[in-house]
């Protein structure tokens, strides 16, 4: 069996302290409980993925009322690097250097081009003399048309069918009743604020107002933790978990006032609100985890 770290014992102390068993704190925290019991003991090799362990280790501490940033600081050298950052910066430094390899590029090409470009405007100049001579020779063998008899145009008024005005006055009617409920539906477009963050700096507030669905829906594009909460903290979703890359998590909170999204790897999941993309005020490259709290009202 393995031996307790320094982060595992002071974890297990603060969850025994509180009376929690690991299926008291997996019912929680919504953690698997193999999981739990692998931070305690210091076991990461079996999570699945390195950027996991300081999110499950956040979610632990925040549970048996510790400070996890107090936590992953003083047992840093416990906890596993995390490697979205050092991927990130690699992909930054590539970057520049293929735009420079592009300007590279010999213009030799160009020059090869010149002689069909020549060739090209030479046939381009002879269609259109070709099709101005056209155009003067049908001129000139157009017949005089002086001496033929001249065309009469019939200037009454003709009488209007009483059954087509009545048809007429029907449309109308029914034209300015759907530009009514056009512009109904339009002042009913719902209203999503801009995020506010907490002192925590990893949970950020919103507020929804203005519709009367609430349908939450988080596109996966690569491993991340997800999990949906109502007011309560009971989760709505199917499952918390991890999800993988073209997994979808889709909730109708409808009655709920509001939800709370668990992100573990924030970078790899856009959320939307009726199908409208929620933009992070937190950026996922300085804030991996974040909560993302919805708050619902129907009045504005």
């Amino acid at each position: 069996m393995l031996q307790l770290t320094e982060l595992g014992a002071r974890l297990k102390e603060a969850r025994l302290s509180k009376g929690y068993s690991l299926d008291d704190l997996q019912e929680i925290t919504k953690i698997q409980k193999r999981y739990l019991s692998a931070i305690e003991e210091g076991n990461y090799s079996i999570m699945p993925g390195t950027f996991y362990v300081r999110a499950f280790i956040k979610q632990y501490a925040e549970a048996v009322d510790l400070s996890a940033d107090e936590l992953l600081e003083t047992y840093k050298s416990e906890v596993p690097a995390n490697k979205t950052v050092e991927s990130t910066t690699t992909a930054t430094i590539q970057q520049p250097q293929s735009r420079r390899s592009l300007s590279k590029i010999p213009s030799k090409g160009f020059m090869d081009l010149m002689p069909k470009l020549v060739v090209a405007l030479f046939i381009i100049i002879a269609i259109v003399v070709i099709w101005v001579l056209f155009q003067n020779k049908a001129d000139n063998s157009t017949p005089d048309i002086k001496n033929e008899a001249p065309i009469t145009v019939d200037t009454k008024t003709p009488t209007t069918n009483n059954k087509n005005k009545d048809n007429e006055v029907a449309g109308s009617k029914d034209q300015d009743k759907n530009d009514e409920k056009t512009t109904k539906k339009e002042e009913e477009k719902q209203k999503l604020s801009k995020g506010t963050l907490v002192n925590d700096n990893e949970t950020t507030n919103y507020t929804l107002t203005g519709t009367e669905e609430y349908k939450i829906r988080v596109e996966v594009t690569g491993d991340t933790w997800v999990g949906v909460q109502d007011e309560n903290r009971t989760e709505i979703s199917d499952r918390a978990d991890v999800y993988h890359a073209n997994d979808v998590v889709e909730v109708d909170a409808k009655g709920k006032q509001s939800v709370r999204i668990r992100l573990g790897a924030a970078a790899n999941a856009n959320v939307f609100v009726n199908d409208e993309k929620l933009k992070l005020a937190a950026s996922p490259s300085e804030r991996s985890t974040q909560n993302i709290v919805i708050n619902f009202s129907e009045k504005e």
